[in-house]
């Protein structure tokens, strides 16, 4: 893969346009859908319990800015406590204490800060480009999540405010590859971009215009595509007008793993159900089947499961839809964690007579299943979805 990210990242060599030229935020030019009446589900009851923000630690610069100025008008009541770093905030991150407010945490604070590097990383797998990333954390409470492993203890939404230089690296970026000349399992056409690697985009949208911003950014790149993948239903960006140039990858497993292991997150067959709604406002709709937990019983839990996509999904989906299988990847570090608020999960997700450990593409010490029990558990999910949803094309299995 051509990798322009060895040039320059000037602030104006190659520059497609910035965030000044973009409309602003919750606007189109062709609106899809009819602008949404009334308040939108960010101001709603349900967005609020999610979201519940009682303290938001900021750098200075972070709280300056515009986006910061926006957030900080969406949570008046908020306590501001001032950090030289989002990275380093004491009391927050590496306080063992944190463990038992764990969930607590995740909705009560707000860390704002400005992203340093701009650093745009080939990814080849369900992405082409991995991009900087405008938040690091989430809300929500998945149990095998493995973002908390970099924090300590505590791992709430840290929002990235300066999303006009995170928008003007991106058109550089593209600007630089040119048009896609050779078609891979990512897509056919396009460059795709994950604009949501370490957070979710969907939660992100509850708190600020990042995840707008990027949507109407991508619109406007014919020769690239964003990418994310979400556990949470937010109907705020069925308003957004991605004109197919965003890709929602609304993550799945069986219902009664994620009751176990996906906290406070929407229900997989809201998840499924909005689907649809999805497709028709604008975006490409796939699914990862992900993590895929194995412990006993999983293969039916995941018959049902891809029984019911068959069932109630619409035609329209059906034939665009594509889905990754990611297998469970844990960490020791983890688990100790979880063994302080949720040890129930750890009965599933520790599994030492099935996993080995494995140092990541980032360097961290991980424990995945085993080579042949992964490839055993990889040809029967496979195997599964060709018996009860031949319609899904599986674009890779990891």
């Amino acid at each position: 893969m051509h990798d322009p990210s060895t040039a320059p990242d000037d602030d104006g060599s190659g520059t497609l346009f910035g965030l000044d030229a973009l409309p602003p935020a919750g606007t189109a030019e062709k609106p899809a859908a009819p602008p949404a009446s009334g308040p939108l589900f960010r101001d709603s009851a349900a967005a609020r319990r999610l979201l519940p923000v009682r303290e938001i630690h900021a750098e200075p610069a972070a709280a300056a800015s515009p986006r910061g100025r926006q957030i900080l008008a969406r949570f008046p009541g908020a306590r501001v406590i001032e950090v030289g770093s989002h990275w380093r905030i004491p009391g927050l991150h590496g306080n063992e204490g944190n463990v038992e407010r764990w969930v607590r945490v995740k909705g009560e604070t707000l860390v704002l800060g400005e992203k340093k590097t701009m650093a745009t990383r080939p990814n080849g797998r369900s992405a082409d480009w991995i991009a900087p990333g405008a938040s690091n954390g989430c809300a929500m409470a998945c149990a095998y999540c493995y973002v908390p492993r970099r924090k300590g203890y505590a791992n709430p939404v840290t929002v990235f405010t300066n999303i006009d230089r995170v928008v003007a690296h991106l058109g550089r970026h593209i600007a630089r590859l040119g048009p896609k000349t050779e078609p891979n399992q990512c897509d056919p056409e396009a460059w795709v971009y994950d604009i949501g690697e370490n957070g979710d985009c969907s939660v992100d949208a509850l708190i600020c215009d990042n995840t707008a911003d990027l949507v109407h950014a991508f619109r406007q790149w014919p020769t690239a595509k964003a990418s994310f993948a979400t556990k949470f239903v937010n109907p705020d960006l069925l308003t957004l007008d991605p004109r197919g140039r965003t890709r929602i990858r609304f993550s799945l497993m069986p219902p009664d793993d994620s009751r176990l292991l996906d906290v406070r997150t929407s229900p997989v067959a809201d998840r499924i159900a909005a689907a649809g709604d999805f497709l028709d406002a604008g975006y490409e709709v796939h699914f990862n089947l992900s993590p895929v937990v194995v412990r006993p019983g999983w293969e039916d839990a995941w018959a049902e499961l891809l029984r019911h996509l068959d069932d109630v999904l619409p035609d329209r989906v059906k034939r665009q839809a594509a889905a990754e299988v990611i297998m469970l990847t844990h960490n020791r570090e983890l688990h100790e964690v979880n063994l302080g608020w949720h040890p129930r999960a750890e009965e599933v997700l520790w599994r030492p007579d099935l996993q080995q450990a494995k140092r990541s593409e980032n360097g961290a010490l991980n424990v995945r299943y085993r080579g042949g029990v992964k490839a055993d558990a990889v040809a029967r999910l496979r195997a599964l979805v060709a018996a009860h949803a031949s319609w899904l094309r599986v674009r890779y299995a990891f």
